[in-house]
Protein backbone atom coordinates (compact mmCIF):
# COMPACT_ATOMS: atom_id res chain seq x y z
CA UNK A 1 0.00 0.00 0.00
CA UNK A 2 1.33 3.43 -1.12
CA UNK A 3 0.35 7.12 0.83
CA UNK A 4 0.50 9.61 -1.13
CA UNK A 5 0.96 12.64 0.96
CA UNK A 6 1.10 15.30 -1.07
CA UNK A 7 -1.71 16.21 -4.32
CA UNK A 8 -3.02 19.19 -5.05
CA UNK A 9 -6.36 18.61 -6.70
CA UNK A 10 -6.30 21.71 -8.87
CA UNK A 11 -7.76 19.62 -12.06
CA UNK A 12 -10.67 17.44 -10.21
CA UNK A 13 -13.55 18.11 -12.74
CA UNK A 14 -15.48 17.73 -9.41
CA UNK A 15 -14.73 20.94 -8.36
CA UNK A 16 -14.72 22.94 -11.56
CA UNK A 17 -17.02 25.59 -10.48
CA UNK A 18 -16.85 27.72 -13.61
CA UNK A 19 -14.30 28.66 -16.29
CA UNK A 20 -13.28 32.36 -14.58
CA UNK A 21 -12.87 30.38 -11.16
CA UNK A 22 -10.62 27.54 -13.00
CA UNK A 23 -8.65 29.89 -14.88
CA UNK A 24 -8.12 32.23 -11.65
CA UNK A 25 -6.43 28.89 -9.85
CA UNK A 26 -4.23 27.80 -12.48
CA UNK A 27 -2.89 30.88 -12.97
CA UNK A 28 -2.10 31.95 -8.90
CA UNK A 29 -0.63 27.88 -8.55
CA UNK A 30 1.10 28.51 -12.48
CA UNK A 31 -0.48 25.52 -13.52
CA UNK A 32 -0.69 25.43 -17.65
CA UNK A 33 -1.83 23.92 -20.45
CA UNK A 34 -4.04 21.59 -17.93
CA UNK A 35 -7.76 21.02 -18.44
CA UNK A 36 -9.92 19.39 -15.52
CA UNK A 37 -9.81 15.43 -15.42
CA UNK A 38 -12.90 13.13 -14.42
CA UNK A 39 -12.11 11.92 -10.87
CA UNK A 40 -12.29 8.06 -12.64
CA UNK A 41 -9.45 9.21 -14.67
CA UNK A 42 -7.25 10.28 -11.87
CA UNK A 43 -8.03 7.08 -9.81
CA UNK A 44 -6.55 5.31 -12.48
CA UNK A 45 -3.49 7.31 -12.17
CA UNK A 46 -3.60 6.47 -8.52
CA UNK A 47 -4.16 3.02 -9.18
CA UNK A 48 -1.17 3.15 -11.22
CA UNK A 49 1.20 3.90 -8.66
CA UNK A 50 -0.87 1.31 -6.47
CA UNK A 51 -1.92 4.53 -3.57
CA UNK A 52 -4.85 3.27 -1.73
CA UNK A 53 -4.50 6.74 -0.16
CA UNK A 54 -4.17 10.34 -1.29
CA UNK A 55 -3.70 13.73 1.04
CA UNK A 56 -5.62 16.46 -0.61
CA UNK A 57 -4.50 19.73 -0.09
CA UNK A 58 -6.37 23.02 -0.51
CA UNK A 59 -4.89 26.32 -0.59
CA UNK A 60 -6.49 29.83 0.84
CA UNK A 61 -4.85 33.31 0.03
CA UNK A 62 -8.44 34.73 0.08
CA UNK A 63 -7.06 37.65 2.23
CA UNK A 64 -4.73 39.04 -0.77
CA UNK A 65 -6.73 37.19 -3.51
CA UNK A 66 -10.41 37.57 -2.59
CA UNK A 67 -11.33 33.60 -2.72
CA UNK A 68 -9.42 30.44 -1.83
CA UNK A 69 -7.54 29.40 -5.34
CA UNK A 70 -8.91 25.55 -3.52
CA UNK A 71 -11.32 25.73 -1.07
CA UNK A 72 -11.88 23.44 2.28
CA UNK A 73 -15.24 22.76 0.84
CA UNK A 74 -13.87 21.30 -2.23
CA UNK A 75 -12.10 18.93 -0.34
CA UNK A 76 -14.65 17.97 1.82
CA UNK A 77 -16.58 17.01 -1.24
CA UNK A 78 -13.58 15.10 -2.67
CA UNK A 79 -13.31 13.30 0.51
CA UNK A 80 -16.92 12.51 0.85
CA UNK A 81 -16.84 10.84 -2.54
CA UNK A 82 -14.28 8.21 -1.54
CA UNK A 83 -13.32 8.59 2.01
CA UNK A 84 -11.76 5.45 2.23
CA UNK A 85 -9.18 6.45 -0.73
CA UNK A 86 -8.95 10.41 0.20
CA UNK A 87 -7.55 12.32 2.99
CA UNK A 88 -8.14 15.88 3.33
CA UNK A 89 -6.55 18.58 4.99
CA UNK A 90 -7.65 22.31 5.77
CA UNK A 91 -6.59 25.60 4.84
CA UNK A 92 -7.33 29.29 6.10
CA UNK A 93 -5.80 32.49 5.69
CA UNK A 94 -4.43 33.86 9.36
CA UNK A 95 -4.89 37.45 8.09
CA UNK A 96 -8.36 36.84 8.10
CA UNK A 97 -10.47 37.62 11.10
CA UNK A 98 -12.47 34.45 11.10
CA UNK A 99 -9.30 32.31 10.21
CA UNK A 100 -9.19 31.11 13.98
CA UNK A 101 -12.77 30.28 14.39
CA UNK A 102 -12.79 28.21 11.13
CA UNK A 103 -9.63 26.37 11.82
CA UNK A 104 -11.23 25.31 15.20
CA UNK A 105 -15.24 24.23 13.64
CA UNK A 106 -13.29 22.63 10.61
CA UNK A 107 -11.28 20.35 12.77
CA UNK A 108 -13.53 20.04 15.77
CA UNK A 109 -15.99 18.49 13.99
CA UNK A 110 -13.16 16.20 12.70
CA UNK A 111 -13.75 16.68 8.26
CA UNK A 112 -10.17 17.29 8.26
CA UNK A 113 -7.02 15.39 9.04
CA UNK A 114 -4.23 18.44 9.38
CA UNK A 115 -3.60 21.43 7.80
CA UNK A 116 -1.93 23.07 5.11
CA UNK A 117 -0.11 26.29 5.09
CA UNK A 118 1.94 28.16 2.72
CA UNK A 119 3.96 31.08 4.04
CA UNK A 120 5.41 31.91 0.52
CA UNK A 121 1.96 32.73 -0.49
CA UNK A 122 1.24 33.96 2.49
CA UNK A 123 4.10 36.08 2.98
CA UNK A 124 4.53 35.97 6.31
CA UNK A 125 7.19 34.65 8.52
CA UNK A 126 6.36 30.74 10.36
CA UNK A 127 6.22 32.15 13.36
CA UNK A 128 4.02 35.19 13.05
CA UNK A 129 1.22 35.10 15.95
CA UNK A 130 -1.47 34.69 13.81
CA UNK A 131 0.29 31.55 12.52
CA UNK A 132 1.14 30.46 16.33
CA UNK A 133 -2.09 30.81 16.88
CA UNK A 134 -3.62 28.25 13.98
CA UNK A 135 -0.90 26.08 15.49
CA UNK A 136 -2.08 25.97 18.70
CA UNK A 137 -5.62 24.92 17.35
CA UNK A 138 -3.82 21.82 15.75
CA UNK A 139 -2.12 21.19 19.08
CA UNK A 140 -5.21 20.89 20.59
CA UNK A 141 -6.80 18.57 18.29
CA UNK A 142 -3.78 16.62 17.51
CA UNK A 143 -3.61 17.49 14.27
CA UNK A 144 -0.50 17.55 12.09
CA UNK A 145 0.52 20.39 9.66
CA UNK A 146 2.14 20.46 6.19
CA UNK A 147 3.97 23.24 5.40
CA UNK A 148 4.98 24.34 1.92
CA UNK A 149 8.70 24.80 2.22
CA UNK A 150 11.52 26.15 0.09
CA UNK A 151 11.03 26.82 -3.91
CA UNK A 152 7.40 27.64 -4.99
CA UNK A 153 6.39 28.27 -8.74
CA UNK A 154 3.07 29.89 -8.05
CA UNK A 155 2.53 32.79 -8.18
CA UNK A 156 2.83 35.90 -5.81
CA UNK A 157 4.87 33.30 -3.92
CA UNK A 158 8.00 34.52 -2.02
CA UNK A 159 10.44 31.87 -1.38
CA UNK A 160 12.30 33.81 1.30
CA UNK A 161 9.27 32.81 3.51
CA UNK A 162 9.59 29.03 3.23
CA UNK A 163 13.00 28.07 3.84
CA UNK A 164 13.66 25.41 5.99
CA UNK A 165 15.42 26.88 9.03
CA UNK A 166 12.65 29.45 9.30
CA UNK A 167 10.62 26.71 10.86
CA UNK A 168 13.21 25.26 13.47
CA UNK A 169 11.14 27.60 15.97
CA UNK A 170 8.00 26.08 15.31
CA UNK A 171 9.54 22.93 15.38
CA UNK A 172 11.09 23.67 19.16
CA UNK A 173 7.84 25.54 20.30
CA UNK A 174 5.38 22.53 19.56
CA UNK A 175 7.77 19.56 19.62
CA UNK A 176 4.19 17.25 20.05
CA UNK A 177 2.93 18.81 16.85
CA UNK A 178 3.52 16.39 13.53
CA UNK A 179 5.27 19.02 10.97
CA UNK A 180 6.00 17.92 7.46
CA UNK A 181 8.56 20.05 4.80
CA UNK A 182 6.79 19.69 1.29
CA UNK A 183 9.24 19.12 -1.59
CA UNK A 184 12.31 18.30 0.91
CA UNK A 185 12.49 21.58 1.33
CA UNK A 186 14.37 21.86 -1.97
CA UNK A 187 16.58 23.38 -3.21
CA UNK A 188 17.37 23.93 0.81
CA UNK A 189 17.18 19.69 0.99
CA UNK A 190 20.30 19.82 3.35
CA UNK A 191 18.90 22.31 5.60
CA UNK A 192 15.51 20.01 5.70
CA UNK A 193 17.82 16.82 6.40
CA UNK A 194 19.31 18.40 9.87
CA UNK A 195 15.72 19.34 11.16
CA UNK A 196 14.72 15.70 10.35
CA UNK A 197 18.08 14.73 12.37
CA UNK A 198 17.61 17.28 14.95
CA UNK A 199 13.95 17.11 15.41
CA UNK A 200 11.65 14.26 16.38
CA UNK A 201 8.08 15.77 14.90
CA UNK A 202 9.61 16.91 11.86
CA UNK A 203 8.80 15.24 8.62
CA UNK A 204 9.85 15.66 5.05
CA UNK A 205 7.81 14.78 1.28
CA UNK A 206 9.56 13.66 -1.33
CA UNK A 207 6.87 16.23 -3.34
CA UNK A 208 10.25 17.83 -5.21
CA UNK A 209 10.27 20.84 -8.04
CA UNK A 210 10.91 19.34 -10.64
CA UNK A 211 13.78 20.90 -12.96
CA UNK A 212 14.05 17.31 -14.56
CA UNK A 213 12.41 14.01 -14.35
CA UNK A 214 11.46 12.34 -10.52
CA UNK A 215 14.65 10.02 -11.75
CA UNK A 216 16.98 12.31 -12.20
CA UNK A 217 16.33 15.02 -9.29
CA UNK A 218 15.73 12.26 -6.41
CA UNK A 219 19.22 10.86 -7.49
CA UNK A 220 20.58 14.42 -7.75
CA UNK A 221 19.52 15.72 -4.29
CA UNK A 222 19.22 12.40 -2.44
CA UNK A 223 21.58 10.06 -4.07
CA UNK A 224 24.25 12.36 -4.66
CA UNK A 225 23.41 15.62 -2.66
CA UNK A 226 22.63 14.12 0.48
CA UNK A 227 25.30 11.00 0.03
CA UNK A 228 24.99 7.34 -1.07
CA UNK A 229 23.46 6.12 2.37
CA UNK A 230 21.51 9.60 2.64
CA UNK A 231 18.48 7.76 4.30
CA UNK A 232 20.36 6.02 7.36
CA UNK A 233 19.41 9.31 9.68
CA UNK A 234 15.77 9.65 8.02
CA UNK A 235 14.30 6.78 7.05
CA UNK A 236 11.87 7.23 9.46
CA UNK A 237 10.72 10.65 8.48
CA UNK A 238 10.64 10.64 4.82
CA UNK A 239 7.00 10.03 3.37
CA UNK A 240 6.42 9.92 -0.60
CA UNK A 241 4.46 12.60 -1.89
CA UNK A 242 4.13 12.81 -6.14
CA UNK A 243 3.43 16.72 -6.18
CA UNK A 244 0.72 15.84 -8.18
CA UNK A 245 -0.36 17.18 -11.07
CA UNK A 246 2.89 18.64 -11.99
CA UNK A 247 3.83 15.42 -12.17
CA UNK A 248 2.19 12.27 -12.38
CA UNK A 249 2.12 10.23 -9.61
CA UNK A 250 3.26 6.93 -11.09
CA UNK A 251 6.57 8.88 -12.20
CA UNK A 252 7.35 10.13 -8.93
CA UNK A 253 6.98 6.50 -7.28
CA UNK A 254 9.38 4.92 -10.15
CA UNK A 255 11.48 7.62 -9.60
CA UNK A 256 11.85 6.32 -5.56
CA UNK A 257 11.99 3.02 -6.70
CA UNK A 258 14.71 3.87 -9.24
CA UNK A 259 17.10 4.26 -5.91
CA UNK A 260 16.93 0.79 -5.27
CA UNK A 261 16.44 1.53 -1.56
CA UNK A 262 16.51 -1.62 0.56
CA UNK A 263 12.60 -2.93 1.02
CA UNK A 264 12.54 -1.85 4.16
CA UNK A 265 13.30 1.45 3.48
CA UNK A 266 10.86 1.95 0.90
CA UNK A 267 8.11 0.34 3.01
CA UNK A 268 8.93 3.08 5.21
CA UNK A 269 8.55 6.13 2.93
CA UNK A 270 5.69 4.66 0.44
CA UNK A 271 3.82 3.87 3.83
CA UNK A 272 4.92 3.49 7.37
CA UNK A 273 5.87 6.73 7.88
CA UNK A 274 3.01 8.47 6.60
CA UNK A 275 0.94 6.12 8.86
CA UNK A 276 2.58 7.46 11.77
CA UNK A 277 3.11 11.12 10.57
CA UNK A 278 -0.82 11.36 10.13
CA UNK A 279 -1.79 9.04 13.60
CA UNK A 280 -3.61 6.64 10.77
CA UNK A 281 -2.46 3.75 13.17
CA UNK A 282 -4.67 5.11 16.08
CA UNK A 283 -7.82 5.55 14.31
Amino acid sequence: MVIDTHIRPAMFKEIYHDKKTFEKRCNEMNYHLMSPADLSLLKKQLGLAEIEKAVLLPEDNSYSSGTATITNDDIKLLVDLDPELFVGFASVDPRNTDAHEKLSDALSQNEFSGLYINTARLHMSPMDERLVELYDICKIHHKPIIFHSGFSFENYALSKYAEPFLFEEVLTSFPGLNICFAHMGWPWTKETEALLIKYPNAYASTAMMYTDGPYQIYKQELTEGLGEHWYHNIMDKVMFGSGSPRIRPVRSKRGIESLHLPPEVEQKIFHDNAVRFLGLEES
